[in-house]
């Protein structure tokens, strides 16, 4: 197989890398594996950590970069198991450390740009670009409750692609997005990269169980791609019009819905409350629904995240 040149290294087949790229104009350094393969193939890019207190998706990264070898891959597939280092190692949650901004909402980047910016710019130009398909690994951040499901963006010129790389996602709900702009998997999918995210784990944890079904899904991917030898699986999935209600004050948040349970509309998601308890405002459902994401903490900040639903679109469709 030719060599490939990614992110200053070329790699023949049959070699893995471990190593750190610099984002210039900071001091932050992005670990990243790649693995090439013994036989020719597509190369796939696996990130996690873009929202960096997001941990199932980042073990899950850490354990495949260690347990898939050349001799497993037709192809190359280059792991990023911590895009948001700096965040990680200051626990900002979802915010890069050095400018405060929400690294997913600011792709391709701009290599003039802020801290985040910059980081984006160099993940989309050096990495992303070189993808022929392209996984980001997601869950629920420290305040965060959700069930597992899986994006794709429909109106992309890879969706079709990317709707069978959701399909091997073990999970009951897909979101079909229109949301074309600032996240990485949006602008990968917009350049023609069958792109898709995936979200599983909550409450910043980090259950052996949630880590296992990443890793899986992951690989039953790399398998459908034709990165790995074997069969791959597809489930049937609910797909979901996503809509989120932001919080409108901040205060005390106490949600009387569990994630998964499906609502009416008119029912009540829960209520904000001041320090004295008294009541701020009340969260109704405007349509029916299911709650796939929700804010857990006591703590709400107003116009952050309170819930998230999807309404049904079609049973089995993704």
């Amino acid at each position: 197989m030719a060599k490939i040149n990614i992110a200053g290294h070329e790699l023949s087949s049959g070699k893995t890398i471990k190593d750190h790229i610099h984002v210039d104009g900071t001091e932050i350094h992005i670990p990243h594996i790649i693995i090439c393969g013994e036989k020719p193939g597509k190369t796939v890019l696996v990130t996690a950590g873009i929202h960096n207190a997001e941990y199932v998706g980042i073990q899950a990264a850490i354990e495949l970069s260690n347990e898939i070898s050349p001799k497993d891959l037709s192809g190359n597939l280059i792991i990023i198991p911590l895009a948001n280092r700096s965040g990680f190692e200051n626990r900002t949650m979802s915010l890069v450390y050095e400018d405060g901004k929400n690294l997913n909402r600011v792709f391709p980047g701009d290599k003039d740009g802020s801290a985040a910016d910059r980081l984006a710019s160099l993940l989309f130009d050096v990495f992303i670009k070189n993808a022929d398909a392209y996984i980001d690994l997601h869950s629920g951040d420290g305040y965060e409750t959700l069930i597992p499901y899986a994006y794709y963006v429909g109106a992309s010129p890879a969706s079709d692609i990317a709707k069978k790389m959701v399909d091997c996602v073990n999970a009951s709900y897909c979101v079909k997005s229109t949301c074309t702009t600032e996240g990485a998997y949006n602008t990968a999918s917009m350049a023609g990269i069958p792109s898709v995210l995936i979200e599983r784990g909550q409450l910043s944890l980090l259950p052996k169980d949630e880590v296992q079904a990443d890793k899986e899904d992951v690989l039953n991917i790399l398998k459908f791609l034709g990165l790995i030898e074997g069969e791959y699986k597809t489930y049937p999935k609910t797909e979901l019009r996503e809509f989120s209600d932001d919080a409108p004050f901040t205060g005390c948040w106490y949600p009387e819905k569990k994630v998964g349970e499906k609502f009416s509309k008119g029912d009540k998601f829960g209520e904000i409350r001041d320090y004295f308890g008294r009541p701020l405002h009340t969260a109704i459902a405007n349509t029916d629904g299911v709650l796939i994401h929700q804010c857990s903490s006591l703590s709400i900040i107003k116009n952050g995240p309170m819930v998230t639903y999807g309404v049904i679109q079609k049973q089995d469709a993704c």
